[in-house]
């Protein structure tokens, strides 16, 4: 799926917030199913296959966090997370726990349109692109078909966001990138997102490829711009 008729899964206990959620979705043609709680959630997930979770922190029971690990254990499906304006340290949480995206409360129902189409659209664009083969650059062995990646002969898991942001920056090494290119790189757009999202995906994705992830040998930091992939890096072991 991905496009028309592709199936959302809307976690939110509050029925009134789910109408108002599903209204435009299925508008759009989306297949919309959902959920009132994690339990809930978690179930429907083993049961079916989704393209896309929203998915609110705030839930009865086990929360949106617990929920978003552990969808994170049993399936990819990417998952954008509803938070409340003040909850910075939730959002940094789910984007460490594997959410791809987060919308602030209150939005309007054009910026969550807009928000699912962009998740759903690359997702489509990654099943329909042709063959692209394998990104060496040094220790890292990326395949971009199979979309997997190793470091020094080692399977590295990576979610959807964090494989994009490597890709992104490993196909351009010595070249300093700033948060909203890599935003685009990413989703397509940098609207509606706070640049900073992409500090909480780099520390992630450092955890998982670099030695010494306090000491980064691949992805460097670059003041007041963004990051780069080492061009070093790229062409020796290191």
């Amino acid at each position: 799926m991905g496009g028309p008729n592709a199936r959302i899964l809307v976690v939110d206990d509050e029925r009134s917030l789910q109408e108002l959620l599903a209204f435009p979705l299925k508008r759009d043609g989306y297949e919309v199913v959902s959920a009132f709680d994690g339990r809930e959630a978690l179930a429907l997930l083993r049961e079916r296959e989704f393209d896309l979770v929203v998915l609110d922190l705030m839930l009865p029971g086990l929360d949106g966090l617990e929920v978003c690990r552990r969808i994170r254990a049993i399936s990819e499906v990417p998952i954008v997370m509803l938070t409340a304006r003040g909850d910075e340290r939730d959002k940094v949480t789910g984007l460490e726990l594997g959410a791809d995206d987060y919308i602030t409360k209150p939005f309007s129902l054009r910026e969550f349109r807009s928000r699912v189409r962009a998740v759903l659209r690359r997702t489509r664009k990654t099943l329909d692109e042709p063959a692209r083969g394998v990104l060496q650059r040094g220790p890292l062995v990326i395949d971009l078909d199979r979309r997997e990646v190793t470091v020094r002969g080692h399977p590295v898991r990576l979610t959807y966001v964090e494989f994009e942001l490597l890709v992104a920056l490993a196909q351009r090494p010595g070249v300093a990138l700033g948060r909203s290119q890599l935003l685009s790189a990413i989703f397509g757009t940098s609207s509606y997102r706070d640049p900073r999202t992409i500090d909480v995906h780099v520390r992630h994705l450092r955890e998982k490829i670099e030695r010494d992830p306090a000491n980064p040998e691949l992805i460097e930091t670059v003041r007041r711009v963004g990051y780069r992939f080492r061009r070093q890096a790229a062409l020796n072991e290191t």
